[in-house]
């Protein structure tokens, strides 16, 4: 099967399944999450960014960004917050609106989380009879150096709910699966719950795909352009090759000015632009994961001399690509 530009992304950006688990808080409640730096930094600190989503499997909640409106969760309602925002997560909206970050006890629960010291179903106080709601919770880390237009296709909060599409039934299935596993954990249960962790949340983002972009000035709106679309699908397949606005349109079969305004509007930034960014992103996974010399991976990439890439690279990342490929906790 050929890789599309989103699977290319999703495998190139290294999803990692760090911290994952099934919450029955209890009533009242309120869990506030750090922004993504401090959180990070704490938790998973190898990753570029973590991406924090929640799934109501039973009852109500409520949950929003720090200093914003919550919004009412119902069950099979999902919250995605991919950017790395402080938010909250509470039984009602006065709690959720009014909760703070306790920075040092946030920090020590996910830490021994994400070093397998808890269990997956996590309990908090009695809860009321037939009052408690149930949640999923996901956090999943992920590249956001130098480019990752999926997070940045995407706004800082999305809720998502269920409509009987086959995006909603997979995730049924998925959820199912996992708070299976939570409950009867047997040998391999948290390798099984990491990665079906990173399953769920390539699934959300498909279901994203399914609302409504079609006209959307994003990345995953672009997806399913004839023009933009087409394009991407073009540098992805071959980001070494020596595209220029001319071959590309010739390849599409439009004109270089049709290319270049229908790509930026749905895109953002013109189709060489955004090569040359790709390319950056393609280049740190080679020297993260393969250990490749500077010169191979310029080659690999598409640039004609080891310079050129160096020039580049630190011109978008602010180290040479010798010293990110030094640095383990570069991001």
């Amino acid at each position: 099967m050929e890789r599309d530009p989103l699977s290319d992304v999703l495998q190139t950006v290294r999803l990692s399944g760090a911290v994952f688990f099934l919450w029955e808080p209890g009533r009242p409640f309120a869990m506030a999450v750090p922004d993504g730096g401090a959180f990070t930094r704490a938790v998973m600190p190898g990753a570029g960014q973590i991406v924090s989503y929640h799934i109501v499997t039973a009852g109500t909640c409520w949950g929003g960004l720090l200093g914003q409106a919550p919004v009412e969760l119902r069950e099979g309602d999902i919250l995605l917050l991919p950017r790395g925002d402080a938010y909250a997560i509470a039984d009602s909206a006065d709690n959720c609106r009014n909760a703070e970050v306790d920075l040092p006890f946030t920090l020590g629960f996910f830490g021994r989380m994400a070093a397998g010291e808890l269990p997956f179903v996590v309990r908090g106080q009695e809860p009321e009879a037939g009052r408690s709601p149930e949640l999923v919770c996901g956090f999943l880390g992920c590249d956001l150096q130098p480019f990752n237009p999926v997070l940045a296709a995407l706004p800082p909060m999305v809720r998502l709910r269920p409509d009987g599409s086959a995006p909603t039934s997979r995730l049924q299935a998925l959820l199912e699966h996992v708070v299976g596993e939570a409950r009867r954990p047997g040998p391999g249960s948290q390798c099984v719950v990491t990665r079906l962790g990173e399953l769920l949340f390539v699934e959300v983002v498909r279901h994203c795909l399914t609302l409504g972009r079609e006209d959307a000035a994003d990345w995953l709106g672009a997806l399913d352009d004839p023009v933009a679309g087409r394009a991407l699908v073009l540098m992805h397949r071959e980001p070494a090759r020596r595209w220029t606005l001319d071959t590309l349109a010739s390849r599409l079969g439009v004109s270089r000015t049709r290319l270049a305004e229908r790509f930026t509007r749905r895109v953002g930034q013109p189709p060489m632009q955004y090569l040359a960014r790709w390319r950056l992103q393609l280049a740190v996974r080679l020297l993260g994961e393969r250990r490749m010399k500077v010169a191979a991976v310029a080659r690999e990439v598409g640039y004609e001399s080891e310079a050129a890439f160096s020039r580049a690279f630190k011109r978008a990342l602010g180290v040479s690509p010798a010293r990110w490929a030094r640095e383990p906790d570069r991001q």
